[in-house]
């Protein structure tokens, strides 16, 4: 459906508004890879898997690879479940296929079976602290965290470490109602580099897709964060 015919004074204050007065605010600008990830992990989180299919398309065409755009939808099964992200790995196969790109992509994996959770759990360190290192024995919740969450996926290759967690705090912020995730998610960021003033970046891009409140919200978790590390 063209809504440009059925819809147009909505659409052209949309589009507007989402595809060049955001993008371009003076001071919030992101590069293209990130600001593509960005918006596809946040579409991940709010379940918008029709403008996903159109944010996809658009950040294949402004150079964000395969890989990239598939470990975004991996590493959301850890914080959506796999019920919310299946829909979305099906509707990226059948781009990537017309698309002509071969699939399965080159594996990205560099864990074993066997030291999943020990990397994993090195990972939480890096990211969280010393204070990670133990946190896996208070139950088998915690157990599966640092091995699954973090052995299996944060420890892949094609995006940073940055990059993920970055996107696991666009998959809570988009979500909603993960406010004390966020929180301890956006201090994970900063601890990785990923500042106060580049996660407001990450809001303010994010903010089309997923509105006001729930942007608000991810605002007042990011300062409470930068209030607990000063």
């Amino acid at each position: 459906m063209d809504y440009k015919i059925t819809d147009p004074e909505f659409t052209e204050r949309m589009e507007h508004f989402a595809y060049e007065e955001v993008v371009n605010e003076e001071g919030q600008t992101l590069d293209s890879n990130t600001r593509n990830l960005v918006i596809l992990a946040t579409l991940l989180g709010c379940q918008g898997i029709d403008e996903f299919r159109i944010a996809l398309g658009r950040a294949l065409d402004e150079g964000l690879t395969p890989v990239m755009a598939k470990e975004v939808i991996y590493q959301a099964v850890d914080y959506l479940g796999i019920g919310r992200v299946r829909p979305f790995l099906a509707a990226a196969n059948e781009i990537l296929m017309e698309r002509n790109v071969h699939l399965p992509l080159e594996g990205q994996a560099t864990t074993t079976m066997e030291n999943r959770l020990e990397e994993g759990v090195k990972t939480q360190v890096t990211i969280f602290g010393d204070g990670m290192k133990e946190a896996w024995k208070n139950s088998h919740i915690n157990r599966w965290l640092a091995a699954n969450c973090f052995g299996d996926y944060y420890t892949r290759k094609g995006l940073t470490l940055a990059q993920r967690e970055m996107i696991t705090f666009c998959f809570l912020a988009a979500q909603g109602g993960c406010e004390p995730q966020l929180t301890s998610h956006a201090r994970g960021n900063m601890n990785l580099g990923n500042d106060k003033e580049f996660l407001i970046k990450v809001v303010s891009q994010c903010l089309p897709y997923i509105g006001y409140p729930r942007s608000l919200n991810a605002i007042s978790c990011i300062n409470k964060a930068a209030e607990a590390g000063a």
